[in-house]
């Protein structure tokens, strides 16, 4: 009993170990000392790395367009809705993937004059602050796309969405 219960163990431990290779063979090197390969993938593919930007938008009732598309039959969207909210779904898209190869050249540009000791007070305050207009302008590329998508939704299919997303 005891040795086939130790099996089990290290049958479930192989195939967790094979999980946790396969899922990481889908990322990308990160170039860049300051990103994980996690994040530095998620900063070239564009997906959201930072939950918490949409979160003023969210807890007051301003959807992510992915969110409202992914519920459209759920919702009832009309074909109108899907087309504008998918447009916004999109350019929220390209616009993370800008930011990401922006924010991923300004981390090697700092790694880089660091490391090679070639830097200045302004060079420090130049590309701290422009990291910190690359976060702003990405965050802010989020809440329009939030607050767009809330003023094409009816109250009664946001607060669906809300019920979709939270079931408790």
């Amino acid at each position: 009993m005891l040795r086939s219960i130790l099996s089990l163990i290290a049958i479930l431990l192989f195939c967790g170990t094979l999980r946790a290779q396969q899922a990481d063979s889908t990322l990308k090197k990160s170039t860049v000392k300051t990103l994980s390969d996690k994040q530095y993938t998620a900063l070239l593919n564009g997906d959201d790395i930072y939950n918490n930007m949409a979160l003023p938008a969210q807890i007051n009732h301003y959807p992510m367009p992915d969110q409202a598309i992914r519920f459209k039959k759920e919702l009832g969207l009309s074909p109108n809705q899907v087309i504008k909210i998918t447009a916004i779904a999109t350019e929220l898209h390209r616009k993370r993937v800008e930011m990401g190869s922006f924010i991923i050249k300004n981390e090697q540009t700092l790694d880089e004059l660091f490391r090679k000791q070639r830097l200045t007070n302004g060079d420090v305050i130049f590309y701290a602050t422009r990291s910190g207009l690359y976060y702003g302008e990405l965050r802010n590329a989020i809440l329009q796309a939030c607050l767009s998508t809330g003023d094409l939704l009816a109250p009664q299919q946001i607060k669906k969405l809300e019920t979709l997303q939270n079931p408790n």
